[in-house]
């Protein structure tokens, strides 16, 4: 999320539900920091500068990048809500999409769901 607020918000919940996470601004951040560490989820932002979250999620599902784990559950975290956002993010290769203003126990069984997949 390109919001500091937003990414303040997102890791006490995280955290207060007992995850540990890292907030960064952009897609291409995300590939940055994917090539260095290793995550469990990556929960995504859409609208972002520099690299928007489908871009993001394209370059990481592309089988011919390099140092990063293309299988990683993705979770789309957005306020595009129209007929057909979701979609737009599944086709992308995200896993799951949740809707800004976030709710709190949508977002935990989202990461639950996906982390027991694994």
């Amino acid at each position: 999320d390109d919001n500091i607020v937003n990414q303040k918000l997102g890791l006490r919940l995280l955290q207060k539900a007992g995850y540990h996470a890292d907030a960064v601004a952009n897609g291409k951040e995300v590939i940055e920091v994917m090539e260095q560490m290793d995550y469990d989820i990556i929960l995504m932002d859409i609208n972002m500068p520099e690299m928007d979250g489908l871009e993001a999620t394209e370059k990481i599902r592309n089988a011919c990048s390099e140092h990063i784990r293309k299988d990683i559950p993705i979770i789309a975290m957005t306020a595009n809500a129209m007929q057909g956002d979701r979609e737009l993010c599944l086709e992308a290769g995200m896993d799951d999409y949740l809707t800004k203003p976030i709710q709190v126990d949508e977002m935990l069984a989202a990461l639950e769901a996906l982390i027991a997949k694994r």
